[in-house]
């Protein structure tokens, strides 16, 4: 009963899941943050979420510096002159 009272008080789980969504693409307030950090004290489920959440956010990072540093300097090379092909019609 008391976690459920202090739950609605601090944030509820709808606001706190935007949170942290937010706060994966830009900064939140210290407001915000701290409003958060104290739903994630007293919310099993939301913290599972925010785990869950930067364990995508780090898999995501990893796959896209991967695919970045596939890219071969002659492979754009070779794409420039195609450009270049039909550019000139």
């Amino acid at each position: 009963m008391v976690k459920k009272v202090l739950h609605l008080l601090f944030l509820p789980c709808s606001e706190a899941t935007l949170l942290m969504e937010k706060r994966n693409a830009q900064a939140i307030s210290s407001k915000e943050n701290w409003k958060l950090s104290m739903h994630l004290m007293i919310c099993k489920w939301c913290k599972m979420y925010n785990k869950k959440l930067a364990l995508l956010d780090t898999l995501f990072k990893k796959t896209l510096s991967e695919k970045e540093s596939e890219i071969k300097e002659s492979d754009i090379q070779d794409f420039k002159n195609r450009m270049i092909e039909k550019l000139d019609f």
